[in-house]
């Protein structure tokens, strides 16, 4: 809850969600399972939020993301208070410790995007004394990940053994699934990246840190032939990743060998597929593999409502 004092009281501990790699993994679990439980009953809540205002601020565009948190917040009892990338006093020079200070003492809780580093949303919480959560930075997508471990759920159940292969860059998508993934017993996470866009080196070893304590395994490949002859799952994302931009301007070459159409994913017969969405149909996957029988991609899209009513929910209510 925000502090609403008059007085000035100094910062407070970051708190909310930043990165999967923070949160215990028996967390992870509760939220995965708890997403789940909202996907298939939304109403499966006593509006915990009634009465509070949490702020939605996206300075980067968002379909899903930003729809699930605003809905989100008003089907838990709260007032979602929206902002653009042209609205803060942010785009006028105002400092973010100076904003978290005002936002703080207004709202209850922050939900933001921004095209800053994820330390801004960390200090945002610290002046604010609020929890913020991460809806996207350079560095990671928590929430992504969430959403991405719960749609796992639902169709497989027990986590335990997942067998994922992810193909692309290592974006702020493949750092959640791999941090989140990393929590789940004798998990098994393939990473096939393009030679020199793979997952940054400090939260790889994070990850691969964290998977050899819960007996998982994250590796990453740069060559699709090294992939694991079994998966149960093939994840791709958009090769053009929100706000950034690629420095070799070749680099449509170097990622057209990871183009997942259906001759690459009749190499597991039984997999599944997924994909964050946006897609770019004919870049990082075919038509034929996103509107296909085996794609998830569409419950993994509305699963993004029920993840962010679990982060909500324990960010923002009582026990958060």
């Amino acid at each position: 809850m925000g502090d609403h004092t008059h007085g000035r009281q100094g910062p407070g501990h970051a708190r909310g969600l930043f990165s999967l790699a923070e949160l215990p993994p028996e967390l992870i679990t509760s939220l995965t399972g708890r997403s789940v439980e909202l996907f298939r009953d939304r109403h499966a809540h006593d509006r915990p939020l009634d009465g509070q205002a949490v702020g939605v601020l996206f300075t980067k565009t968002s379909t899903r993301t930003r729809t699930a948190f605003t809905v989100g917040a008003i089907r838990l009892g709260a007032t979602p208070v929206t902002f653009g990338p042209g609205d803060l006093q942010l785009n006028t020079g105002e400092s973010v410790g100076d904003t978290g200070r005002v936002l703080g003492s207004m709202l209850d809780a922050l939900v933001a995007r921004t095209a800053g580093p994820l330390d801004e949303l960390r200090e945002l919480s610290r002046e604010g004394r609020l929890p913020v959560v991460n809806a996207m930075a350079a560095q990671e997508h928590p929430s992504q990940g969430v959403t991405d471990l719960a749609t796992l759920a639902l169709t497989f159940g027990d986590l335990a053994g997942i067998r994922v292969l992810y193909v692309g860059e290592g974006n702020n998508t493949a750092v959640a699934l791999a941090h989140g993934l990393a929590a789940v017993r004798r998990a098994r996470l393939t990473l096939a990246t393009p030679t020199g866009y793979g997952l940054p080196e400090d939260e790889l070893a994070a990850a691969v840190r964290r998977a050899d304590g819960a007996g998982a395994r994250i590796r990453e490949i740069h060559d699709l032939a090294l992939a694991p002859d079994e998966v149960d799952v093939v994840y791709t994302t958009r090769w053009q990743t929100t706000g950034t931009a690629k420095p070799d301007a070749s680099w449509r070459e170097t990622f057209r060998p990871f183009h997942v159409d259906e001759a690459l994913l009749g190499r597991w017969p039984q997999a599944s597929f997924m994909h964050d969405l946006p897609a770019h149909r004919g870049d990082e996957v075919a038509g034929e593999v996103l509107d296909g029988p085996r794609s998830l991609a569409w419950t993994q899209a509305a699963m993004k409502l029920s993840g962010a009513m679990a982060i909500l929910e324990w960010a923002a209510g009582p026990h958060g």
